[in-house]
């Protein structure tokens, strides 16, 4: 009887201890949600007509393969173009840059030399020489004046007499004529060298040595500052117009910008694409994550918090993820909360990335979040 009693006691026990150890175990919580990937919308900046179609709808592409290509247009002639005005920018920038050549300064010296020695010699005045010489020829003047008027006065007597023709007599009056000429011009050519360089002639040879003497001198310290500045403007410029037109040349070949799937395209050479509209629509295979929705009595989750993941076609496989952001607005909240069971209603969007499995498993697929204690 008392090992029965004791049996029975035994028994008792046993049960109050699993009842209050099944109390104590808590299913690990589950989300269910859908396995998403970044959707990367391609496309080109300047637009124009396909040329080529490289990929279609599934293919599996790298970064930096390429996706469509576009007609350049005129865009190569431009570019042509713009080479050439940049090779003209940066050759102005070098011959201001180098300054004059040895040639231009040697022949700017020379014009300086040329007027100083023309300025010295009308402030020189006329040599003594050079007036000797006008007196000389002012007095041999004179004196083919006077052997003129002999030879009219003799021939005039000579043809009144009718000794003498017509034609011997109008010689002798033009050679006299001639020669009281001569005495005027070489009378006035004395007076000039007598009164010496005049002022505005001076005065003009002082203003062109003065001229000469600047352009040898800004050969000689070459271009200004400002002149080198705005030559290396217009080169960077001339650069980045240059640049400019690459960038639109790079942007005729669509490529992947990382590793995807090409998940829609309709595009066959000969259509036209718009400006920075989108013409191939890429999912991204390196990044998958599912978003579930948590209650608010589950909320002790924290960001990085690692969980295990499952989907309905691989049910004997567990996938690695980590907790990456949790949203800090309820979502399907009641318009009036006021019991716990209400609260219990209210819900945070979290999103779960794989951490591995990303080769097996797909976007759109049903997958289940354990949050395990």
């Amino acid at each position: 009887m008392i090992v029965r009693v004791v049996l029975v006691v035994l028994v008792a026990v046993a049960l109050a201890t699993a009842l209050l150890w099944s109390q104590t175990q808590h299913e690990p919580l589950k989300v269910s949600g859908f396995i998403e990937s970044d959707e990367i919308r391609v496309g080109s900046r300047v637009g124009g007509r396909v040329a080529k179609v490289h990929v279609a709808e599934g293919t599996e592409v790298k970064a930096g393969d390429a996706l469509v290509e576009l007609e350049p247009f005129d865009l190569v002639e431009r570019l042509a173009q713009a080479k050439a005005e940049r090779a003209a920018r940066q050759a102005e920038l070098d011959r201001v840059t180098t300054g004059f050549r040895v040639e231009e300064k040697a022949q700017a010296k020379a014009q300086l030399d040329q007027r100083a020695a023309r300025q010295a010699k009308l402030e020189a005045g006329p040599r003594k020489q050079e007036i000797a010489t006008a007196q000389a020829e002012l007095r041999q003047a004179k004196a083919d004046v006077e052997l003129a008027q002999l030879q009219y006065n003799r021939a005039k007597d000579l043809f009144d007499k009718n000794t003498l023709s017509r034609s011997e007599y109008d010689q002798a009056t033009a050679r006299w004529t001639t020669s009281q000429e001569a005495v005027k011009v070489r009378s006035e050519q004395l007076n000039l060298l007598l009164e010496g360089t005049r002022a505005e002639d001076l005065q003009e040879a002082r203003a062109q040595t003065a001229e000469a003497e600047q352009m040898w001198r800004l050969r000689e310290s070459g271009y200004r500052t400002e002149e080198i500045a705005q030559a290396k403007a217009a080169l960077e410029a001339a650069d980045a117009a240059m640049r400019i037109i690459e960038t639109q040349l790079k942007e005729l070949r669509i490529v992947a910008p990382s590793a995807a799937v090409v998940e829609s395209i309709d595009l066959q050479p000969g259509d036209l694409v718009a400006t920075n509209a989108p013409v191939v629509t890429l999912a991204d295979r390196t990044r998958l994550w599912v978003r579930a929705y948590l209650p608010e009595n589950r909320l002790a989750v924290k960001e990085g918090h690692v969980v295990s993941i499952t989907v309905d076609s691989l049910p004997d496989r567990r996938f690695k993820g980590h907790v990456s952001y949790i949203a800090r607005q309820a979502e399907f909240r009641p318009g009036n909360v006021q019991t716990p069971e209400e609260r219990s209603k209210q819900v945070f969007r979290v999103k779960v990335e794989l951490d591995e499995g990303l080769d097996d498993v797909r976007p759109g697929m049903v997958a289940d979040v354990w949050f395990e204690s």
